[in-house]
């Protein structure tokens, strides 16, 4: 009841804010030509400059067009309302963007209050032009590094971004091929994000759906996300993430479907994940808390879950289910995971559940109740290996089990069932696997384990 409540404060609150009065501007009355090939950034930013002046209202970018632009900046109380059958076009070229690596967007909002992002079209990242060599394991990526404001392959633009900025809302529109992450709320609150569909090459890495990082009290419902990271993906970077409310989604990704992390320097509290079907992902639930945050009422429930291995390079080995707590290094610590509920999930993966705290980072009170577990071997990689990455203990050989549990505290299992497909029986050794000096106050009632 109190995450429902959650839920409903943050839509009123976020609807009340967004305009649906004001001025409606068209971006081709400023000069925009809409043909794909030539910059209108220039009319863009007229177009939503006037209409933040006039007090906000909409600016339309009319169907049929194709809006090539370097970065627009969003303004309080302006919606971008993007008609079906029309595209902004992200820029490629790095003088499209700003100096500084973190405000590289296609759009961006900065301190804004009351914007948002509808209309039925879309928004294209143009991801491909970033791919230096395409590989079916993992694209070898673009990297804009030479500027020395970041380093490494995550050197590229992202597609949208609101930072510190509150009763922002972006539904009903296509967020399609970023080259790097796709739609970021940074330390922003009060954010609504519906019927949203999302996108990303599968084989691109870092192409993230919904990145939440200190942000607060956000609602995320009827998103279909297809893409090759991360899907949705809270992270407490300098500050905490609490009050997150996801439901009625559809995901598939190469990387996780939900996962925290692994930015945790900070707390996540009270999220609640609902009515979400995760189809062949490389990982389902996630957390990978490293350093030194603290995860708190957590529920997961209403889940359809099916995950199976794509390859060694991306994290994860096809767990439904994978919750880990340990020092990324020695310059880091542990966090506490603790009161995470599972309720009314069922699954079809090529590995078992993977609940892994550490001796400074001890899981506690988790709760499994009306879970189906089936096991089944589709693919021909490797089995006999667990992964902790990133840091902590890395790959390692381990017998395969339907459930591997270390360092718990408290840990009920009601009414679980485990399904063992005859065909991909080898390799597997055991229903559950824990050393008995680092797992207590384990309570078992109906469960079994069985041969399909």
């Amino acid at each position: 009841m109190a995450s429902l409540i959650i839920l409903l404060l943050v839509i009123s609150t976020a609807f009340a804010a967004i305009k649906s009065d004001g001025s409606h501007l068209s971006v081709t009355d400023f000069g925009a030509t809409g043909d794909g090939r030539h910059y209108d950034t220039t009319a863009i930013q007229q177009a939503i400059d006037a209409c933040a002046a006039g007090g906000g209202g909409r600016v339309r970018f009319p169907s049929g067009g194709k809006y090539l632009t370097a970065t627009i900046f969003l303004r309080s109380d302006v919606v971008l309302e993007i008609e079906s059958g029309a595209q902004i076009l992200g820029g490629t070229r790095q003088e499209d963007y700003p100096k500084e690596s973190a405000r590289w967007y296609v759009v961006l909002a900065e301190k804004v209050k009351g914007a948002g992002i509808t209309g039925g079209g879309e928004i294209n990242g143009q991801g491909w032009a970033f791919v230096v060599r395409p590989n079916p394991k993992k694209n070898i990526m673009v990297s804009w590094n030479a500027t020395g404001d970041c380093l490494g392959d995550e050197c590229r633009p992202r597609l949208v971004g609101f930072i510190d900025s509150t009763d922002v809302r972006v539904w009903n529109v296509t967020l399609n091929q970023p080259a790097y992450w796709c739609l970021h709320l940074v330390r922003s609150s009060n954010s609504v994000v519906e019927d949203v569909k999302i996108y990303g090459d599968f084989n691109t890495p870092n192409n993230d759906g919904i990145d939440i990082e200190d942000s607060n009290n956000t609602l995320i419902t009827r998103c279909h996300i297809d893409t090759g990271d991360d899907a949705i993906c809270p992270k407490s970077s300098t500050g905490p993430v609490y009050n997150l409310t996801a439901t009625d989604c559809w995901i598939r990704t190469k990387s996780s479907a939900i996962k925290f992390g692994s930015a945790s320097f900070f707390d996540f509290r009270r999220h609640f994940y609902n009515n979400i079907t995760i189809f062949e992902s490389h990982r389902g639930l996630g957390m990978q808390i490293r350093d030194g945050g603290n995860v708190s009422d957590i529920t997961f429930s209403n889940m359809k879950i099916s995950t199976r291995y794509y390859d060694p390079s991306w994290w994860g080995r096809a767990e439904p289910i994978y919750i880990t707590s340990c020092a990324r290094d020695s310059s880091s610590k542990a966090g506490f995971i603790s009161n995470i509920k599972f309720v009314n999930i069922s699954s079809v993966s090529e590995n078992g559940v993977f609940l892994a705290g550490s001796k400074d980072g001890f899981l506690r009170n988790l709760k499994f109740k009306n879970i189906n577990l089936a096991y089944k071997r589709w693919t021909n990689y490797t089995a006999g290996l667990y992964d902790y990455r990133p840091g902590c203990q890395g790959l390692v050989k381990h017998n395969t089990a339907g459930m591997m549990m270390e360092h718990i505290s408290g840990l009920e299992i009601q009414n679980v069932s485990m399904r063992w497909s005859r065909n991909g029986f080898k390799g597997w050794n055991d229903p559950l696997q824990f050393k008995a000096s680092t797992v207590d106050k384990i309570s078992f009632h109906d469960w079994s384990s069985d041969v399909l």
